[in-house]
């Protein structure tokens, strides 16, 4: 998300928080219907309710972000350091949906205030780019060392982290050269289409994969399931990549390179 200045947000005086987020919705940039279901129905308004909660308190979108690195790094580390069972698949769970939820609402404070900088752009997606990685691998490292799940399963989470970080980087990427070549990327709006395709992509959705740590107490019936989303990715992935090259390969002919 896109964010940040080191100066504290100025809360307008007798401001309620219902007016806050009233506020928040409408300098909030629209959300492609496309998008996966998570993300757009679930995600985004819990994220609005807790960037209203942040900018009340005068945080900065570079402290939001960096509650949302706390919570997602606290619940990587206690998949590497704790043997499975169902509270710490809630407590991971939970930890996830939180980071993932404060990871939207950095951007949204800095729309509110107009504190939105290239540097906290450039923290935000760091920080993804991070945790993409990090997620799986740490996941494969308790897997190992507190189950006894046959060692060719952790092939499903270090697939994870191969789909998710060029699927990450591959969203990123198109995205800039986008911005490059003045294209500016807009939220699809009409048809019912978008809304069946949001469904359809949940397989791609980081909040799925935070809610299905749920599981984690299970590894038997855990780690298929994130193989199945790992699959679900890796198609996603595969039609997506030729589309992308078309589309930069059409902005480098337009600007004729």
């Amino acid at each position: 998300m896109t964010q940040t200045s080191t100066h504290p947000p100025v809360r307008p005086a007798d401001e309620t928080f219902r007016q806050t987020l009233g506020r928040l919705s409408s300098a909030q940039k629209g959300a492609a219907r496309s998008a996966p279901a998570y993300s757009r129905f679930v995600n985004r308004r819990l994220g609005r309710v807790l960037a209203a909660w942040a900018y009340r308190r005068g945080l900065s979108p570079n402290a939001v972000t960096g509650i949302s690195a706390l919570c997602t790094f606290s619940a990587i580390a206690l998949l590497a350091l704790v043997p499975p069972s169902v509270l710490l698949g809630v407590a991971v769970s939970v930890l996830l949906v939180l980071g993932y939820a404060f990871d939207s609402a950095d951007g949204q404070v800095a729309r509110l205030t107009g504190t939105g900088s290239v540097a906290g752009e450039w923290l935000d997606h760091m920080v993804d780019a991070t945790k993409v990685v990090t997620l799986p691998l740490a996941l494969a490292v308790g897997i190992h060392r507190f189950t006894d799940l046959d060692d060719a399963w952790l092939l499903v989470p270090l697939a994870n982290a191969v789909v998710g970080s060029v699927l990450f980087f591959g969203m990123m990427l198109t995205e800039q050269l986008r911005r490059a070549q003045g294209v500016v990327s807009r939220a699809t709006t009409a048809g019912r289409l978008p809304w069946l395709r949001s469904v359809l992509v949940l397989p791609t959705d980081y909040g799925v994969l935070c809610l299905a740590f749920l599981l984690y107490g299970l590894p038997h019936v855990f780690v298929p399931l994130l193989g199945l989303l790992t699959l679900g990715s890796a198609g996603f992935l595969v039609l997506a990549l030729p589309k992308w090259f078309r589309d930069v390969r059409a902005l480098a002919q337009r600007a004729g390179a």
